[in-house]
């Protein structure tokens, strides 16, 4: 019986050693097992992880195809559906979704979707000449994608199978997006998997052109108007952070997570052949609980600093996947958990030299059913640090909105759109986290693959 086999663990790098460097953390599964792996899933008649799925990959039919030895078939069931496998294998909250509603799950563990996902995508990268390209008939119709993270890549690739022209501007120098500048080397290798998913989506007829910020180099009507282009997707992501508003923010040594995590990524500071500047300090102080925080923290613990993580909530209401915080813990990383900053201190020259906390603890539920945290009054304690990131979420940056005459946002800074990307302006569309705020990149992928089904009707109608 196939609920009888154990989950097969997958191999990962020795904390202690995998501390000290930047290569990946898990090594994934061999094509042994993930065909024992694969043998586990009970392919369900009416399955539920499919549902879970943002963009409904057809779970039990790619793992089918690993049990019968047919990794093409694999590679193709969830390329009907998924643009960026090897990426979503490794960085997708699984638990709360596929995986989640896994049966197996209900009295065990359940099937390693995730994982054999992942397994899949890096044999269809290894073996990218080998596999059939799809037959493309061009349309003669044009669309703009802005941005290059994953809703942008999603949107460009089911465009360009369906007949379009397409071209994606990304305002970086590197191709990716969040992809690149947001999540670090040991969770999501750049050369080895991004650069390569990219390659994917350019033999599909897709251009990038690099350096191009849209609201600045040219604009969103520019491309409507005298660019020659019949619809725009915003994929533009969440770049703008959050701060605290709290005494201190402004010394030497704070850092938003989002400027941290793309010295270290997109401009390799990790890598001593890079004159790349970037200060980690002796000890690091991340406040936030969620992904980015969770990187930023092994980030700076591998740039040679202790490293510290404050949240005001307790463990249990850590946002970030719990795959990371064992990660973390694993890394020797501190969890100050019920605290909250109140100030950061600095010394007669500007720096950071500590941060002001208080201890809390749970209250009532907020309108999320998320119990809110209370100040425990005279606990007010000092961490000594050198550094201090913030990693409190981001929101979109204001320049596309600014420029673009007619674009609806909302008080977060947000554009307006409905399930299938429309925005207030005709033949603008949107998605990912322009729209929600920052999300995990299989939503804004999902997004950008309804966006383009929307684009394609909406084009399709005006023919």
């Amino acid at each position: 019986m196939a609920n009888k086999i154990p989950r097969v663990p997958v191999r990962e790098q020795d904390p202690k050693v995998r501390a000290t460097n930047f290569d990946e953390v898990c090594y994934g599964y061999n094509a042994e097992e993930a065909a024992l792996e694969a043998s586990r899933c009970l392919n369900c008649p009416r399955p539920r992880c499919v549902n879970k799925c943002p963009v409904h990959i057809d779970i039990p039919g790619f793992i089918k195809h690993i049990v019968d030895g047919d990794l093409a078939g694999a590679a193709a069931t969830i390329h009907n559906d998924s643009s960026l496998p090897s990426v979503c294998g490794r960085v997708c909250p699984q638990e709360s979704q596929c995986e989640g509603d896994c049966v197996l799950g209900i009295k065990g563990e359940p099937v390693a979707i995730g994982k054999l996902e992942r397994f899949v995508g890096d044999w269809a990268i290894e073996n990218a000449d080998k596999l059939e390209q799809p037959s493309i008939r061009p349309n003669g119709k044009r669309v703009a994608v802005v941005g290059s993270g994953p809703a942008g890549l999603a949107c460009a690739s089911d465009l360009a199978r369906a007949g379009y022209e397409v071209k994606i501007f990304e305002a970086l120098h590197k191709v990716g997006g969040v992809l690149v500048y947001g999540i670090p080397e040991f969770r999501l290798p750049k050369d080895r998997i991004v650069a390569k998913e990219v390659e994917a989506v350019k033999r599909l007829g897709v251009e990038i052109e690099p350096d191009v910020i849209i609201g600045r180099t040219m604009t969103v009507d520019d491309l409507l108007d005298h660019e020659g282009f019949d619809a725009v997707f915003v994929g533009s992501g969440a770049g703008l952070p959050r701060f605290m508003g709290i005494p201190g923010e402004n010394l030497n040594g704070v850092y938003s997570a989002n400027e941290f995590l793309t010295r270290a990524n997109l401009m390799k500071a990790y890598d001593e052949r890079y004159d790349t500047p970037i200060y980690a300090g002796r000890k690091v102080v991340v406040v936030g609980g969620g992904n980015v925080a969770m990187d930023a923290v092994r980030t700076a613990k591998r740039l040679g600093a202790d490293s510290v993580i404050v949240y005001r909530r307790s463990e249990a209401e850590l946002p970030a996947r719990v795959e990371e915080v064992h990660h973390a813990k694993q890394e020797g990383i501190d969890f100050q958990m019920l605290t909250n900053p109140t100030a950061i201190t600095g010394d007669e020259k500007g720096w950071v030299n500590g941060i002001k906390c208080v201890r809390m603890e749970l209250g009532e539920p907020d309108e999320s059913g998320r119990r809110s945290p209370v100040k425990v009054e005279g606990s007010d304690f000092n961490i000594d640090c050198d550094v201090v990131i913030m990693a409190l979420g981001t929101s979109p940056n204001p320049l596309i909105k600014s420029t673009t005459k007619g674009l609806d946002t909302n008080r977060k800074g947000c554009i307006v759109a409905d399930e299938e990307g429309r925005t207030s302006r005709e033949g603008v569309f949107a998605g990912g986290d322009a729209v929600t705020g920052a999300a995990t990149v299989i939503l804004a992928m999902g997004a950008g693959r309804k966006a383009a089904k929307a684009i394609d009707e909406y084009l399709k109608g005006k023919a």
